[in-house]
């Protein structure tokens, strides 16, 4: 016996030498060491999570054998959409080809674009005569609410993990929360064909993660997959990849199947809303005891010991691929969307009004940051936009509070503006480029984060900020985080490519502007990713900017001429042939302060010149300046016009 226990020590010892090197895991792998004994008996003693599943389900209860619920979740670009593309193609759930640079799931403009998932997506595929609803969940932290959700409708979880970066802050996060609800994970490295990739790195980091959030022995024993999802292969081992979905896909049989109470009251909890141009508002949820019918009497009630009331949905749906199939009937274990009822919150729960059972309420993320929308007052108002008055802007925003839960609105004491609230700045400039491009004229103001008064303390929402960068301009950056008040909390040894990594934790206010100036500080060799923290105490003030503006001195035509002149007192953001009016900001002054400048300008002719004696006029590019950094980048009394044509910023109160 003493000399099984050592030999599976000694496994466990091999199989986690990298993590057992790790010095914030230690003592964790060494409490771990029994599970790697468990392991190697696996095959005699361990039962199948379905079979675990039944023998957990109270009595009159079962599972739903013939269905898997699973959320696929990851830090941004690791490739969570291109997966469940391969997992669409090969299980022929979409006649024909999908190519690779589709990415069927993220189906809005904006996130095509960005490269990046912003709402979480349904869809549905069946594999050996069981039916998989998958979840694609975004990977951005200012969305990470999206993902806490959704995390209440399934089961199982495939982490995704890139094979040369492994596990990333929001992976972090997004783990935490799928162990603390006790789900099965399966453990998916994906972009497996990437030259450095580096798999038994990854594997440890990931192992080293698990520990360190107190998974469980039976989470901490997860299955393994390697995947090059754009390339649609898969396989058990990092160097035996086929070009075939078919491994990945039997190991998501292998996680838990659904507990369903067939015969019990009814509960659905409803997990996310959506909205359909022709049914209206629509809820999404998971039955979790019961059935459910079309036409059925129900009732809603918003928690234990609150009110039921009556209810009835008038389409059921269930899905069905990339879209919806409409049903008469779904029991539990379905994810499922229905329509007919207008006034919801996620968090409720439809219930049997002969016996209410309903669920503890899903907390909705408090925001983190405001922003005020409002008229635009330029004197180019109503040039480019068609939808231009405060009705327009408040009726858009009321819509989009349906289905965004995240977001708040309040009115300020101007009748032409409203503050809006947030979970981050892109969060908000998300939603104020899908305006732009259906014709809003907006008058954006400076962002504000939301203080709290914790325990009598004044705090403020904090950035757990990563940065990758080469050790060379480590410096400038750590300089400044630190003007930001930011605090240092890990900083790497160097990597034998030159690479030093950094950790921080700045307030979430000082993070304005900060990857331009990254991106600057480093030649854009610098790679940043931010999580929320959580509200720290006040961190102080500090200057958010050094530099002052270049204001334009009146309305009119950019020229190349005046340009000339402007552009020796600071970069700009206008071109020749640019419509400019007064104190407009139309370049970064190289010295603190403002300065108008006549950008307008035309050059005085005579007749007295001789051929080619006209100057050159030599003009550096402008710099392009996109949404998101225009609003980083304006402060107090300063504002961000936004038109279908153009983005523009200005100083109010200047004459």
């Amino acid at each position: 016996m003493l000399m099984l226990l050592s030999l599976c020590q000694s496994v466990a010892l091999g199989s986690h030498a990298a993590a057992a090197r790790a010095p914030v895991a230690r003592a964790a792998v060494a409490a771990a060491r029994p599970l790697a004994a468990g392991r190697l008996s696996r095959g005699l003693a361990q039962i199948s999570a379905s079979e675990a599943a039944v023998a957990a389900a109270p009595a009159g209860s079962g599972v739903r054998s013939d269905m898997r619920n699973i959320a696929i979740v990851a830090h941004v670009d690791h490739g969570k959409t291109s997966l469940v593309d391969a997992m669409l193609q090969s299980a022929q759930a979409i006649s024909g080809s999908i190519d690779k640079d589709d990415r069927l799931m993220d189906s809005n403009d904006q996130e095509r674009e960005r490269g990046i998932t912003i709402l979480a997506k349904n869809a549905a595929i069946e594999y050996g005569g069981t039916k998989v609803n998958i979840v694609d969940t975004p990977g951005h932290a200012d969305f990470g609410g999206e993902v806490e959700r959704v995390l209440n409708m399934v089961d199982g979880v495939l982490l995704l993990v890139d094979a040369a970066e492994g596990p990333k802050p929001q992976t972090r996060f997004v783990l935490k929360k799928a162990l603390e609800m006790g789900h099965r994970i399966l453990v998916v490295v994906n972009k497996i064909d990437k030259p450095a990739a580096r798999p038994d790195y990854v594997i440890d980091k990931t192992f080293d993660l698990f520990v360190e959030l107190g998974a469980s022995d039976e989470q901490t024993d997860f299955p393994i997959v390697y995947t090059s999802a754009i390339n649609r292969q898969s396989g058990d081992e990092p160097d035996e990849v086929s070009d075939s979905m078919e491994p990945l896909l039997k190991k998501i049989l292998d996680l838990p199947a659904p507990a369903a109470d067939t015969a019990g009251s009814l509960q659905l909890q409803i997990s996310n809303i959506g909205s359909d141009p022709f049914i209206g508002r629509l809820g999404i949820g998971r039955v979790r005891a019961g059935r459910v019918a079309k036409g059925q009497p129900l009732g809603l009630s918003a928690g234990p010991g609150e009110p039921v009331k009556s209810a009835k949905i008038s389409e059921l749906f269930v899905f069905d691929a990339m879209g919806r199939k409409a049903v008469d009937e779904a029991s539990a274990g379905d994810i499922v969307v229905f329509s007919g009822l207008s006034e919801f919150n996620i968090g409720d729960t439809l219930v049997d009004p002969a016996d209410p059972r309903p669920l503890e309420p899903i907390s909705v993320e408090e925001p983190t940051m405001s922003i005020s929308i409002g008229v635009n007052k330029s004197p180019f108002a109503g040039k480019a936009g068609k939808l231009l008055t405060s009705r327009n802007i408040r009726e858009r925003l009321e819509k989009e509070l349906e289905t965004n839960v995240a977001l708040q609105l309040k009115d300020t004491g101007d009748a032409d503006s409203f503050q809006v609230y947030g979970r981050g700045l892109l969060h908000l400039t998300v939603l104020i480029e899908t305006m732009r491009r259906e014709g809003f004229e907006l008058m954006i103001g400076c962002p504000k984060v939301i203080e709290q008064e914790i325990e009598g303390a004044r705090c403020e929402p904090f950035e757990l900020v990563d940065v990758e960068l080469p050790e060379e301009y480590s410096g400038s950056v750590i300089s400044m985080l630190g003007e930001r008040n930011g605090n240092m909390l890990e900083m790497g040894s160097v990597s034998p490519e030159g690479i030093v990594s950094l950790q921080y934790e700045v307030p979430s206010r000082a993070m304005a502007g900060v990857k331009t100036k990254l991106m600057s500080a480093t030649r854009g060799l610098a790679v940043m990713t931010t999580t929320f923290a959580g509200y720290k105490p006040w961190a102080g003030d500090f200057d958010k900017r050094d530099r002052g503006n270049l204001l334009s001195h009146e309305k009119g035509t950019a020229t190349g001429h005046g340009l000339k002149n402007a552009q020796e007192r600071g970069s700009l953001f206008a071109a020749p042939g640019d419509e400019v009016y007064e104190n407009q900001i139309v370049g970064i002054h190289q010295r603190a302060g403002d300065l108008k400048v006549n950008v307008c300008r035309q050059k005085q002719l005579t007749n007295m010149r001789s051929a080619g004696a006209d100057e050159k006029t030599n003009l550096s590019p402008p710099t392009p300046i996109t949404l998101e950094e225009a609003v980083e980048y304006i402060e107090d009394s300063e504002f961000v016009e936004v038109t279908p044509a153009a983005i523009r910023m200005g100083k109010v109160g200047k004459k």
